[in-house]
């Protein structure tokens, strides 16, 4: 499979100079299968799947979009996704089921309707639908899919495993493992979910929007320190690790100064925008 990422930054857009080379937007990965030109499976619609339309050549989006969870920087770039409101568009978006069994529809317009903006879901061009999918396997795309709820402060999140048969992806941009405790380093437990989802992974995606000196603080907002997915790595076998969700105000200085400090006896590096990981 070929992994694009669209947007790696956390929690809100960080534009400006400082953010140039790892890029500012939100959470947005495009998976393609092997040999196909366009992405058909999409996690999460931060505001990076703007970038998807010239990934597309100007054509319409076909395919799946997977939502993590519904904090606003997965999904706000949503209605302004160019291939995704095009007549010939085929969109089936999935989201986690809702603990007080809102629809995927009716939880989206809770912020895509006015006041808060012009349209509604059900607003946009082609073909779309929208569902909410229980904790489990399923199919998607010609992907097979595992979604596990994981620990995120603020709605119900999931983890998601990605197989194509030959290469499995493991994506879990939002995570607060310290809910379960501090862990046998500091960074939180190794839990049971996280153990499921990255078992038998290829590569690990995940929330390093900390530092470890910062869980203190700002655990609280439901994110892990970039340290705890590498030991998370380490415990599962998982031999390559690339760090995500950056926090909005972490420049390309300190991101650089950071990934000097890296451990070398796994491959790990920090999200960069634009980037394609072929697995």
């Amino acid at each position: 499979m070929r992994v694009h990422l669209c947007g790696v930054r956390g929690s809100t857009p960080a534009p400006g100079a400082d953010f140039l080379r790892y890029g500012g937007h939100t959470s947005c990965l495009a998976i393609a299968h092997d040999g196909h030109a366009s992405p058909t499976l999409i996690l999460d619609a931060g505001t990076g799947i703007r970038t998807l339309g010239e990934l597309l050549g100007g054509n319409a989006f076909a395919g799946t979009i997977l939502l993590t969870h519904l904090h606003w920087d997965h999904f706000q770039g949503l209605p302004f996704f160019s291939a995704g409101d095009l007549d010939e568009t085929r969109a089936d978006l999935l989201l986690p089921e809702q603990e007080d069994g809102s629809t995927a529809e009716a939880v989206l317009s809770r912020a895509m309707s006015p006041p808060h903006f012009p349209m509604r879901p059900k607003d946009m061009c082609g073909q779309w639908s929208f569902d909410s999918v229980p904790a489990g396997e399923f199919e998607a795309e010609g992907f097979a899919v595992l979604a596990v709820e994981v620990p995120h402060k603020g709605g119900r999140t999931f983890g998601y495993r990605i197989s194509d048969g030959r290469s499995t992806l493991t994506y879990m941009p939002d995570h607060c493992p310290t809910a379960f405790g501090a862990g046998p380093d500091g960074c939180g437990e190794y839990h049971p979910a996280a153990r499921q989802l990255v078992a038998g992974s290829d590569l690990l995606i995940h929330d390093a929007q900390l530092l470890p000196r910062e869980l203190a603080s700002e655990a609280r907002f439901g994110h892990a320190s970039f340290e705890y997915p590498i030991g998370l790595a380490r415990c599962c076998e998982v031999p390559e690790v690339v760090l995500f969700h950056h926090r909005p105000d972490r420049t390309d200085e300190a991101l650089d100064g950071l990934s000097a400090g890296l451990p070398r006896d796994i491959a790990v590096e920090f999200a960069v925008q634009d980037s394609v990981l072929e697995l």
